[in-house]
């Protein structure tokens, strides 16, 4: 799923200061971080490599310097090596600790999410109570989130980022990375209900009708939040009277007008049971929606 301008600029805002500061260092400048880097610079050869490092400080606090200085320079992948470098050949400086979340930083902006992760539950399992422990839970739930697959496809990355999201919020309640897991989960949650809907449609088009109204109750019953449930309740709606059960679809028209009386869908269900109603206009649905109608 492509990044937002507004999540990656949020994200310079949580960055905890104590990861950019040192040797008078100032805090990194704000969103030019997060521009997406130039694949062309994703990796340097080992030439320039030794090159580099011949003109750096290798104290931990120089390889410190230039891994953030790399990252002001959106040269991610210099990064990563520069703060790796100080764990190697310094594990037991004072810099070490950091390097190693920012490290997972440079990681997540390669998009090598995978690799993210891996450093960042090693961080948190070495150093629990680390002052920054809030975010590098934060930047691993970001690490799955980042992964998360549009709606047509297999959603147990979208699963696995929800989990992430709702330990950061279930671990620190009160802070800003929980007030964004909280929308991140929504979209999320989004996510996997649009996914019920595709494989439902698909279902009724197919007329594997039980099959069908088991999707489409998923969605009612477990992601009642989401902007999905009108459809879910008219797409049952239209089940029922397909079945022959009258009575079942009036039921669930009634819920769909009870919680979303002036919503299209219930203008629709409302059209397929009352002789002479004029169902939504055709074009009233999203482009999503519709798009999704298409591919099937």
């Amino acid at each position: 799923m492509p990044r937002h301008a507004s999540d990656r600029a949020m994200m310079i805002r949580r960055l905890p200061p104590l990861l950019v500061l040192g040797l008078g260092l100032a805090a990194l400048p704000g969103c030019s971080w997060f521009s997406n880097w130039d694949g062309k610079q994703s990796s340097l050869d080992a030439e320039r490599k030794v090159a580099m490092n011949a003109t750096v400080d290798q104290s931990p606090e120089g390889l410190y310097a230039a891994g953030v200085e790399s990252l002001q320079a959106r040269r991610y992948a210099p990064a990563a090596d520069y703060f790796d470098q100080i764990e190697r050949d310094h594990p037991y400086s004072t810099w070490a600790t950091n390097a190693k979340l920012m490290s997972a930083y440079a990681e997540y902006q390669r998009n090598r999410y995978t690799e993210a992760i891996g450093a960042l539950d090693r961080f948190i399992q070495l150093h629990p109570a680390h002052r920054d422990i809030a975010y590098a839970y934060y930047l691993r739930a970001l690490s799955h989130y980042e992964q998360i697959a549009d709606a047509q496809r297999d959603q147990r990355t979208t699963e696995q980022a929800m989990v992430a999201l709702q330990d950061v919020v279930n671990r620190f309640p009160d802070t800003a990375y929980a007030r964004d897991a909280r929308l991140k989960i929504d979209l999320a949650r989004d996510h996997l209900a649009g996914k019920e809907m595709n494989i439902g449609r698909f279902y009724q088009r197919q007329r594997l009708y039980a099959a069908a109204i088991g999707r489409f109750r998923r969605v009612v019953e477990e992601y009642q939040t989401t902007n999905h449930v009108p459809e879910a309740l008219h797409r049952l709606t239209e089940i029922y009277l397909t079945l022959g059960l009258p009575e079942e679809a009036k039921k669930t028209a009634a819920v769909l007008g009870h919680n979303f009386p002036g919503n299209p869908w219930y203008q629709d269900s409302y059209a397929l049971l009352v002789e002479g109603a004029q169902p939504a206009p055709e074009d009233r649905r999203s482009f999503v929606t519709r798009a999704w109608d298409w591919a099937f």
